[in-house]
């Protein structure tokens, strides 16, 4: 896998995790614990697709 494709399959990967946590917080009573590990996935990915970059 080259450097680019890594890097497509790291946005398709975030942009899940941004529907899942949209999806998670339009529930009823979203579960926090759940949004969290979401969002700290999601950073995980920007921050490695960013270091990639550079």
């Amino acid at each position: 896998m080259n450097l680019q494709s890594h890097i497509d399959a790291l946005k398709g990967r975030h942009a899940s995790l941004d529907s899942k946590i949209s999806a998670e917080g339009r529930r009823p009573s979203p579960d926090s614990a759940e949004l969290s590990r979401l969002k700290l996935e999601k950073l995980r990915l920007k921050e490695e697709m960013e270091r990639l970059r550079s």
